[in-house]
């Protein structure tokens, strides 16, 4: 191919396409003596190299989850929360087992993504579990047990739901009482573990989607944005409305 005949344009479409360039090809770019040509073959080793970084991260994600499989356990499940902070809801868990070696493109701590993001990922983990499950703690058993009570039940329940029903679990963060399964709590498991970061994109877009559904019969708080967490609006609305039935009058509402 001659890729002086090129224009600028045509040889920046045909980069966009390549992962990768044969030697003979690089050799022909080099000798291009436009700034545009060296322009863009500059961007194209950026993006290669920002490709092989996150490939090694995803790669590093699964460390964790193979080796438990060298060990002889096959279905390993992650495990994680959302919502604990909010003044707000329910505790909403997620148990998810995925396909031996899968590695999901773009899978990140759920708090890293942003809501289209989670809502694409979102699908492409349902597509590659060999199973999961939600389970949920409601307003009423978070003040009655506190936040880390309810959390471990609302963790116990989606672990319940998978079929087949795991043989280790790793969970982000703290051990869960009463499991069952033999299991790992990883510090920061959501950006270690492939499965945990799994669990918490499903328990984050799922429970968003229960806060959207109530902000529907509790308009003023803005449960629509802030998903029950305290933000100055939320706390306003508060002060001004006092709580509604779906606030934890176990937490501090307000700043008085």
């Amino acid at each position: 191919m001659s890729f002086e005949k090129m224009t600028i344009a045509e040889l920046r479409a045909y980069l966009e396409e390549k992962e990768d360039l044969l030697p003979e090809e690089e050799e022909r770019l080099k000798a291009d003596r436009r700034r545009g040509t060296a322009a863009l073959l500059r961007r194209f080793h950026k993006r290669k190299d920002a490709s092989r970084q996150e490939e090694a991260r995803l790669q590093k994600m699964l460390s964790e989850e193979e080796s438990l499989q060298k060990k002889g356990f096959e279905a390993i499940a992650g495990v994680d929360e959302a919502g604990r902070g909010p003044l707000a809801g329910p505790v909403i868990a997620a148990a998810v087992i995925l396909k031996p070696g899968v590695v999901i493109k773009g899978l990140k701590d759920s708090k890293q993504l942003s809501a289209e993001a989670r809502e694409k990922i979102f699908d492409q983990i349902i597509i590659n579990v060999r199973s999961y499950g939600l389970g949920s703690a409601s307003r009423e058993e978070i003040d009655r047990l506190n936040i880390h009570a309810a959390s471990m039940l609302a963790m116990m329940r989606a672990l319940g739901k998978l079929s087949p029903q795991p043989d280790y679990v790793l969970v982000d963060g703290f051990q869960i009482r009463k499991c069952p399964f033999k299991q790992k709590a990883i510090t920061g498991g959501d950006v270690l573990s492939m499965s945990i970061a799994a669990a918490s994109v499903l328990a984050k877009v799922s429970r968003d989607k229960v806060m959207l559904d109530l902000h529907r019969k509790y308009p003023r708080y803005g449960f629509d944005h802030n998903m029950g967490y305290g933000t100055s609006e939320h706390r306003d609305a508060l002060s001004r409305f006092g709580p509604c039935p779906l606030h934890r009058l176990s937490f501090r509402l307000t700043d008085n």
